[in-house]
């Protein structure tokens, strides 16, 4: 009897899945996510999540972040510049009052030293939070806001602040600087802007 050599096909990692550029949360939706995570006294979550929206950092600088990359001594820094991972080129961002009144809530309750990560892991084998886990975090996050888990990711977060920026200011120059972007043409796929809409817009603004 003749063997049967017939390859399944490999069925596609994405099918089922919504794919492509995740949405950017609504201010409405940060402020649901936030009150929650105080109520809930989660101050680990609510530190990744504000500075998260804050620093607009890809997942994987955001989790591994060290206490003493965004401390001033004791204090949390009004301003912090770190090298991106991705494109080893340094980017500037700014952690803003709630944020560090978090983060410096949650470096008190972890008990954690300058040299600490600040999203330690609590599996063994790893440092800190992994991006993976960084993601199941936020999904649990969007369901409890009452959002759809399929259509956000961490990019959602890194998006977030940056997508606000720009509709309130059309200055694609300063999210570009903002999101560590080496081109224009990345911020304006990124946010979902054709370049030829920026041109026009940038045609229309005298200097």
């Amino acid at each position: 009897m003749e063997a049967n050599n017939t390859i399944k096909p490999r069925e596609p990692w994405n099918k089922g899945k919504l794919v492509g550029q995740k949405a950017p949360l609504k201010p409405k939706d940060i402020w649901a996510i936030r009150v929650r995570l105080q109520m809930d006294e989660r101050a680990r979550e609510l530190a990744l999540f504000n500075l998260g929206i804050d620093s607009k950092l890809r997942a994987c600088d955001l989790t591994a972040l060290q206490v003493r990359d965004i401390c001033h001594g004791d204090r949390i820094a009004a301003r912090a510049c770190l090298l991106q991972r991705k494109t080893q080129r340094p980017v500037q961002f700014e952690i803003t009052p709630p944020a560090r009144e978090a983060v410096e809530a949650w470096i008190r309750k972890a008990r954690l030293q300058p040299g600490d990560y600040l999203f330690p892991s609590r599996i063994r084998k790893s440092t800190h939070i992994g991006t993976r886990q960084y993601a199941r975090i936020l999904h649990g996050w969007v369901r409890d806001a009452g959002l759809d888990p399929a259509t956000y990711g961490t990019h959602s977060v890194r998006r977030t602040k940056a997508t606000l920026i720009y509709r309130r200011t059309n200055n694609l120059r300063a999210v570009q600087l903002l999101l560590g972007h080496a081109r224009i043409e990345s911020t304006c796929r990124y946010l979902g802007i054709e370049v030829d809409d920026a041109l026009e817009m940038a045609e229309q603004t005298e200097v």
